[in-house]
């Protein structure tokens, strides 16, 4: 008897051990904290935040968000947070400067995946968000139009923190 319940702790133990294996291989490589670096940065049309803005990127109650906090080029803090899911819908931007502005997530590979801002429905901007192989950097590539209609093309680099 004693040998059954060894062997089912072991067979259990072993269950769990491969479905935590597989969870945490499967974590996506953008969770974490992320801090922007200004110098290799570029912010078109400009100016450049006045601090660098740390971004953190979480799964939580089953849904995407993020979360971004820094100082606009008046240094004043900023926060604006997200939740979502990969599915292409629009989710509101909490704490975005322009009223009615929303995010749509969309998973472009393991590595890469793709926001749709919008104001008011019309969209703006997308930003496309690539993490490098060895998972220390992203680089977010945002082109489109902002909300006073000028041309945006910023190149975000950021080191996990």
């Amino acid at each position: 008897m004693a040998n059954r319940l060894t062997l089912v702790a072991a067979l259990v133990i072993g269950v769990f051990s491969v479905f935590s294996s597989q969870s945490l291989a499967q974590t996506d490589p953008w969770i974490g904290t992320w801090k922007v670096d200004l110098a290799k940065s570029t912010f078109s049309p400009g100016p450049k935040p006045t601090e660098a803005p740390v971004v953190k990127m979480e799964m939580m109650s089953g849904q995407f968000m993020t979360t971004i906090n820094g100082r606009n080029p008046q240094g004043q803090p900023t926060q604006t947070m997200t939740m979502g899911n990969f599915d292409g819908k629009d989710n509101v931007v909490t704490g975005a400067p322009v009223p009615g502005t929303t995010t749509a997530y969309k998973r472009i590979d393991t590595r890469t995946f793709e926001t749709m801002s919008k104001v008011n429905g019309k969209p703006t901007t997308t930003t496309r968000v690539a993490i490098s192989a060895d998972g220390k950097s992203l680089t977010a590539t945002v082109t489109g139009t902002n909300a006073q209609g000028q041309t945006v093309n910023n190149v975000i680099v950021a080191d996990k923190q």
